[in-house]
């Protein structure tokens, strides 16, 4: 069986992410979708806990995806999983070189495991968890941006989020 993982911080998800997630499952027999922390990223606004569920919700009705949530290293994931691929999204050009620099690692740490990268639809390569974030907290309308299963709840998270932060 071939497993590949497809890691992420998906603070919160996109329709994005499900795009990649999705067309990942097409080309493996099993995809575990894992949420990640990136240090560079110190402010989340969803926990984990919070991240898996919301992903859990979206994939539903894709049978041969899992999502699981990791502190460490990928490329110890990866094969701690056996997995055989790395899935990343590339949105455009900005994103390639920190995610080549990534995937060089990620192949030095564990030799046994490729990184694929997927590029976005046209459509959603402006999409970032980031831009969900700051148009939802200036009261713009996202639902374009994410699932409509966990709509509500990122709603619900980042405006009062906006409502908490000094004027």
């Amino acid at each position: 069986m071939k497993l590949a993982v497809c890691p992420g911080s998906f603070d919160p998800v996109t329709i994005g992410h499900l795009d990649i997630i999705s067309r990942a499952a097409t080309m493996f027999d099993k995809v575990v979708v894992v949420v990640m922390t990136n240090y560079r990223k110190p402010n989340y606004s969803f926990t984990p806990e919070e991240r898996v569920m919301m992903l859990r919700r979206c994939t539903q009705d894709i049978p041969n995806v899992e999502i699981d949530h990791y502190e460490g290293l990928l490329a110890e994931y990866a094969r701690k999983r056996g997995a055989v691929a790395i899935v990343k999204g590339l949105r455009a050009v900005s994103d390639f070189e920190n995610e080549f620099q990534q995937a060089l690692t990620n192949k030095k740490l564990n030799p046994d495991v490729e990184t694929i990268f997927v590029t976005a639809d046209a459509e959603n390569m402006f999409l970032s968890s980031s831009v969900v974030k700051q148009v939802c907290e200036f009261g713009g309308d996202i639902r374009a941006f994410v699932p409509p299963a966990v709509h509500d709840d990122i709603v619900k998270r980042l405006i009062s989020r906006r409502k908490e932060k000094p004027v």
